[in-house]
């Protein structure tokens, strides 16, 4: 597990190749500036369709994992997640790394003004040319639809990793 956590950590330096000028969410979310320097929280390996993601949070959300406040998380925390398609690495056969870019999430605290959403805003950016997904705001139904089922832990899959 560490060798993947460490070969996501330096693919999000790849990631600086993708071009910050993205249109907003159809929504009116924009991607938030600076989110290459926030801190990794923690990394997800999905089986299902072969992806490795990293998780960013802003200051907010660094601040609310140190002081375990994640269950509700505070209004202010953004959550972003950086996916790539996970490729065999060419000289290591037990080694998943990054390969092509997939999309960037992004989730929104902000319990009054996205009340009908659970208390979060999502949007998503797809490609390395970032370019907004979904045709119209309606869009976040289906982001909605995936995060329900953790209702209970304020529609949020992350678990942020433990530090020594």
């Amino acid at each position: 597990m560490t060798k993947k956590v460490l070969i996501l950590a330096a693919s999000l330096a790849a990631f600086s190749g993708c071009s910050l000028a993205a249109d907003p969410a159809p929504n009116g979310i924009v991607l938030p500036e600076g989110f290459r320097q926030w801190q990794v929280l923690s990394v997800h390996h999905r089986s299902d369709n072969t992806t490795l993601r990293v998780v960013l949070g802003n200051e907010a959300a660094q601040q609310a994992v140190r002081e375990g406040k994640t269950n509700p998380w505070p209004d202010g925390v953004v959550l972003g997640k950086m996916v790539w398609k996970g490729v065999q690495h060419d000289r290591w056969a037990t080694a998943t790394e990054p390969g092509g870019f997939v999309h960037a999430e992004f989730m929104t605290k902000d319990a009054a003004k996205y009340a009908a959403t659970g208390g979060w805003g999502y949007a998503r950016w797809v490609g390395k040319e970032l370019k907004p997904y979904g045709k119209d705001e309606n869009f976040v139904q289906e982001c909605l639809g995936c995060h329900t089922p953790l209702k209970d832990r304020d529609y949020v899959f992350t678990h942020p990793a433990t530090m020594p």
